[in-house]
């Protein structure tokens, strides 16, 4: 799937409620597959994409087409546009280092897009940006933040604010001073960091542990991290 994602430069977003948001912006759209009762309420918005192809389908042939458990009414092919890298990162920004997770790389893009952060930098081994249940989980943040992929050492080269890598044994985060800018670096979910990584931040820091849970997730933690270090008020 993500070979052919990159090769026709698409990617699939399904359901209403995602796809009224993509509808609803200027992406370029390819295909629209909906049922008729969708299709009949949301005439105004298929109307702003006459670039799009469009296909009536009964529930039934949606569920063959569909990437859902549940099949929701209508299925968008997005053309991807993508973006350059910035020549420098001078506002907030995350970098992820070897994501695994769908649900984690879609939290942490949803996640920035409610902080206002722009840009994610993603390592080529994590997770594709555009897998069908990173688009779901990220509800639209893809609109208004741009995943690049890169090295950890190139985003590091491009950095004129502080680094702050998310591990274990840290300084606490609640006694970190929060920054106008920076870089939250988060790591693989189970592995963490990299040891040559961690040496390149210039913060290490930790969500310290007071109950007896085991771990957090990386998208609960970026979540945690953004709320307490970002002067964003």
């Amino acid at each position: 799937m993500q070979k052919y994602r990159n090769e026709h430069q698409v990617f699939i977003a399904e359901g209403t409620k995602i796809a009224e948001e993509w509808l609803q912006s200027t992406a370029k759209v390819q295909l629209i597959a909906a049922t008729k009762a969708w299709s009949e309420v949301h005439q105004g918005l298929l109307k702003q994409h006459p670039e799009a192809t469009y296909i009536e389908v009964s529930e039934a042939e949606l569920a063959t087409i569909s990437l859902l458990p549940t099949p929701n009414q209508v299925l968008l092919v997005v053309h991807r546009e993508d973006v350059p890298m910035p020549n420098a990162i001078t506002e907030w920004c995350i970098a992820v280092s070897t994501l695994q997770d769908p649900g984690n790389m879609g939290t942490i893009i949803r996640i920035a897009d409610w902080f206002g952060v722009k840009h994610i930098y993603a390592t080529a081994d994590s997770v594709d940006a555009y897998n069908p249940k990173v688009i779901q989980a990220a509800m639209g943040g893809h609109l208004r933040v741009q995943v690049h992929t890169a090295t950890m050492q190139q985003v590091f080269e491009m950095v004129q604010v502080p680094i702050y890598a998310a591990v274990l044994g840290g300084t606490n985060i609640y006694h970190q001073p929060k920054a106008k800018a920076g870089v939250l670096v988060i790591g693989n979910e189970s592995k963490g960091l990299p040891e040559d990584v961690q040496a390149m931040a210039t913060h290490k820091i930790t969500i310290p542990r007071i109950g007896g849970a085991e771990s957090l997730n990386a998208g609960v933690s970026a979540g945690i991290i953004c709320a307490l270090l970002m002067d964003i008020a």
